[in-house]
């Protein structure tokens, strides 16, 4: 086994604690939302936004609530499931290289017959792994309830959504990671990382209500999980290629910086 999948089976193994946390919240969020939608339905819904000023709803993403698939889009997985996910993902990038060299522990791994770039490939792909065990955990009840529920929202569109998520979220994270490579501080990692997700957030929305703006879509990491409504149309090939290059380039740049830079060891 090569050191760097050792190190992430070591850093799993480490939180493998906290993820059974995560993945109670992530299923209690399905179970909140998904199960409202029928006992309210979707044109009551939609009158209650259609009722808000159309500006305020695209901006909020409750524009296509009305639907089924929009309803689960706009709650669970534009909203509260992909926030945890941003949460645990700009945390864990931020805190798994920068955090332990502020504490003192990185100093203690470097030293280890092991190269840096194989401590930072077996730290991202922990977080890469992490993720994507939570966002199945999230899939996997947003089914359920959906079945149960008798809800017109198919699996293939779950999965696509599914899938746009975890890449998000872990691009997001990695993005975290390489700035906290790159710089030794945690909390700078976390601002950059939660200012990307932030960011892209404001500037779909921007694109959407500012036919000048239209381009910022075309920039936003929000836009490339979301803008092709997964849900519906499934598995949007543009986002998913953005989203990729972004997670792939943050990783080649944290494991290229953490090589030139003087960790006191």
């Amino acid at each position: 086994m090569s050191a760097a999948l050792r190190e992430a089976r070591w850093q799993i193994r480490r939180a493998r604690r906290g993820l059974v946390g995560w993945a109670v919240a992530l299923a209690a969020v399905a179970g909140v939302y998904i199960p409202f939608y029928p006992a309210i339905g979707g044109d009551q819904l939609q009158g209650m936004v259609d009722a808000l000023p159309p500006e305020l709803s695209q901006a909020l993403g409750y524009d296509r609530i009305g639907s089924a698939a929009g309803f689960v889009t706009s709650t669970v997985y534009g909203l509260l499931g992909m926030a945890l996910l941003l949460v645990l993902a700009v945390g864990t990038g931020a805190r798994t290289v920068a955090g332990e060299e502020e504490s003192g522990l990185l100093e203690l791994s470097v030293a280890a017959p092991v190269r840096r770039t194989a401590l930072v490939d077996g730290r991202a792909l922990a977080l890469v792994l992490r993720t994507a065990m939570l966002v199945l955990v999230l899939f996997a009840a947003s089914a359920a309830l959906v079945r149960v529920s008798d809800m017109d929202v198919a699996v293939g569109g779950l999965a696509a959504g599914s899938l746009q998520l975890w890449l998000f979220t872990t691009a997001v994270g990695l993005v975290a990671l390489a700035v906290g490579a790159a710089t030794g501080r945690r909390v700078v990692g976390v601002a950059v990382g939660a200012g990307l997700a932030v960011g892209g957030y404001v500037a779909d929305a921007i694109a959407g209500l500012v036919p000048d703006a239209a381009w910022l879509a075309d920039v936003s990491p929000y836009a490339w999980f979301l803008g092709g409504d997964p849900l519906v149309a499934g598995v949007d090939p543009g986002g998913v290629l953005r989203l990729v290059a972004l997670g792939a380039v943050a990783w080649l740049t944290g494991r290229t910086l953490i090589g030139r830079r003087d960790l006191g060891v």
